[in-house]
């Protein structure tokens, strides 16, 4: 028995039940589940998101401080990654995410005493108890051991170091460490480092007590009450590296975040964790940076590219494009590697959100593998639906300031951005190359025609278009894609591309998704639930609704896509109903021309969008007419087998009807803007163009 800190009463530890919330804890564990709810713990901000706050509780363990906890709204914090906070941990999930509180005190003089919370100890410890050596004899709390030139990074504990993990294959696992050392003045040149051998990041582990060399770039610095510790990437991964100048000063002030140093310093492990004391720290210039930058980049295009992956089904499209597949999964793979948050950004269809959920499947496990936040995979990766197929200044513009407001709160790395059936014609050029001026890349992964400024712009392009490879889908690319991405997920993709075909479902993946458990019936059941819940909160990725219907095989997840199948059967029949009951015919360069007032018979703002309805309309009548055109306010859209060129048809319509602003921005969806007061004009000027495309095409 001992008795408590605050009021004396004999306890089994150091603080009594009442008096639990008046002191603040240090945690020293390595697991959520050796925390204990309603403690207050000294925290560090790790990063942020748009619900919330991550903060690390101790060395190994994140928790989540969500915005509806604080006092104040998110955006007016005062915070830093790396900054102390005070949190409540409120709970301890079963899948071991942790939910924490806000704390009214954020300085550790407002609680009334202060306690290690160490589960490898007898109970909880006084901070001046841990400053007991491992020989028994007592160092004053806050000093130097003697013999030992490393201290706890923030005066009270450990600083822990933190390295790469394995991704599916990409690396070999880095380690973390919690010891600083003594830094010194920044060099340049590297003379009195050579004598050492050169280290990767990923085998520290083989050299612990041993003084080593290291090449790297310096991802962030941060100063902490101890020592200044600088997180170091190389080729293979990522450690800590502390250099000790005086408590609290900043060792080598003009080394700055993206340098390319070399460091000379010792390899200590404590608590199973490595790092760096730093020596002596360089900054390589000229030939040498050079020389370090080239060995960076290829090693880790190396090792984030793909082995070569099988087709997930006979396909010419995909065979085609077999190189730019691997180069995009490559991109995807680094993504993760680097740290770098993935965007994906695809088409509000079926066809857009099975394409990017195959994306999101192959990348989650990496980001979870490769960060230590139990939420990391709604911070390193974001799938982002557009109202289009084009990706606009507007679109472009909020990501512009989404990245740029992360990177300069919390240091995020510039954004990878996937474009999936969306951003490939030349109608997104104004957006892709506002991405440009930042560095960000792009993919594109595209089944319908990429216009050739497009390539020419973006990073890597996806689409059996530019090498004649056939039709295909965008889900069936992007499944292919994923495959590649992690092959550890290649048999939950096996249905999707199945899914996406509305008619004439490719054989080979018609036997895939067969031979995965989903037949006819089930296939078209998960691509009508896609669709219906795709239009309703269109911007939404829906990310967990979309896993329900998509993946599940069975019991009441499987009933989900069932029913909501059901759904969009009802209103898609009534809406197809009112259409046909209010079609006109029109003969048109000698074909027949269907014609739907689409402001007239159809309901605005309700399910079917426009696009979908005249899809199915044109399904069902396609046998007795060559063209179907939808006609609504300001904007209209043309379904055709034949082989007519949006874009030319626009420019021939526009030499009669000049003044009607014809524009072919939607032209991936056959969609014609046009002056809302010229809609008359417009409509028979279109009509008269397609009369000339539909003649001169031969399947006409």
């Amino acid at each position: 028995m001992s008795s408590c800190i605050i009021c004396g009463k004999s306890v089994d530890g150091r603080i009594c039940e009442i008096h639990q919330e008046d002191v603040v804890f240090e945690f020293r564990g390595s697991h959520p589940g050796e925390l204990t709810p309603g403690r207050y713990y000294r925290g560090t901000v790790d990063g942020f998101a748009e619900f919330g706050v991550f903060v690390d509780v101790g060395d190994s363990v994140t928790g989540l401080l969500h915005r509806s906890e604080l006092d104040r709204r998110l955006d007016s914090l005062d915070w830093d990654p790396g900054d102390t906070v005070f949190v409540q941990v409120q709970n301890v999930r079963d899948n071991g995410n942790v939910d924490l509180g806000w704390s009214i005190r954020q300085d550790e003089t407002e609680f009334r005493g202060t306690l290690i919370d160490d589960p490898d100890a007898d109970g909880e410890l006084l901070a001046e108890e841990e400053d007991v050596d491992e020989e028994g004899e007592d160092t004053p709390a806050g000093s130097e051991p003697a013999g030992d030139d490393s201290k706890a990074a923030d005066g009270t504990g450990a600083e822990t170091a933190r390295s790469e993990p394995s991704v599916d294959g990409m690396g070999a696992e880095s380690s973390m460490a919690d010891s600083d050392s003594r830094g010194g003045d920044a060099a340049t040149g590297g003379d009195a480092m050579r004598d050492l051998s050169l280290v990767t990041i990923d085998g520290l582990d083989e050299h612990v007590g041993q003084r080593v060399r290291i090449e790297g770039g310096v991802a962030s610095a941060r100063q902490t009450s101890g020592p200044t510790v600088f997180e170091v990437r190389d080729e293979t991964g990522t450690v800590d590296c502390a250099a000790f100048e005086e408590a609290g000063v900043r060792a080598y002030p003009e080394v700055e975040e993206d340098d390319l140093v070399r460091i000379e310093g010792g390899v200590e492990r404590r608590r199973g964790q490595l790092q760096v004391e730093t020596e002596a720290l360089v900054v390589l210039e000229n030939e040498e940076h050079e020389a370090v930058a080239e060995r960076m980049e290829q090693a880790m295009v190396d090792r984030a590219r793909p082995d070569e992956v099988d087709p997930l089904a006979e396909d010419a499209a995909v065979d085609a494009v077999a190189g730019p597949l691997r180069d995009a999964a490559t991109a995807i793979r680094r993504a993760v590697l680097e740290g770098r948050p993935v965007v994906v950004r695809h088409s509000a269809s079926a066809d857009g959100y099975l394409a990017g959920v195959a994306i999101e499947r192959a990348t989650l496990p990496l980001v979870r593998q490769q960060h230590r936040s139990s939420d990391a995979e709604y911070h390193f990766f974001d799938r982002r639906p557009l109202e289009g197929s084009v990706y606009g200044m507007d679109d472009a513009t909020g990501d512009v300031t989404s990245m740029l407001e992360n990177s300069e709160r919390h240091g995020e790395e510039i954004p990878l951005f996937v474009f999936v059936a969306a951003g490939a014609t030349a109608e997104s050029l104004d957006g892709l190359e506002l991405l440009d001026i930042y560095d960000a890349r792009r993919v594109v992964i595209e089944d319908r025609v990429v216009d050739g400024e497009v390539a020419d712009t973006v990073d890597t392009v996806v689409s059996p278009t530019l090498t004649d490879g056939g039709d295909t889908s965008a889900t069936a690319l992007a499944a292919n894609v994923a495959a590649a991405v992690n092959g550890n997920v290649r048999g939950d993709l096996h249905h999707l591309p199945a899914v996406s075909f509305w008619e004439g479902i490719p054989d080979g993946y018609a036997t895939l998704a067969a031979e995965a458990g989903y037949d006819e019936d089930a296939v078209r059941a998960i691509r009508e639930a896609v669709a219906l819940e795709a239009y309703y909160q269109s911007y939404e990725d829906k990310r967990e609704l979309i896993t329900d219907v998509v993946f599940a095989d069975r019991g009441e997840v499987r009933g989900l896509a069932e029913n909501v199948s059901e759904q969009f059967g009802t209103k898609m029949d009534a809406e197809i109903g009112t259409a046909e009951a209010n079609l006109e015919r029109r003969e048109v360069g000698g074909e027949t021309v269907v014609l739907l007032d689409t402001d007239a018979y159809t309901h605005r703002y309700e399910f079917p969008p426009e696009e979908l309805l005249l899809d199915e309309l044109y399904r069902r009548h396609r046998e007795d007419a060559t063209a179907l055109v939808g006609l609504a306010t300001d904007e209209a859209y043309v379904r055709t087998d034949a082989d007519v060129d949006v874009r030319a048809l626009v420019e021939r319509a526009a030499e009669t009807a000049p003044e009607a602003g014809l524009d072919a921005r939607g032209a991936r969806e056959g969609r014609v803007e046009f002056l809302s007061g010229e809609r008359a004009v417009a409509r028979d000027a279109l009509l008269d163009a397609l009369a000339g495309a539909l003649s001169a095409t031969p399947e006409a």
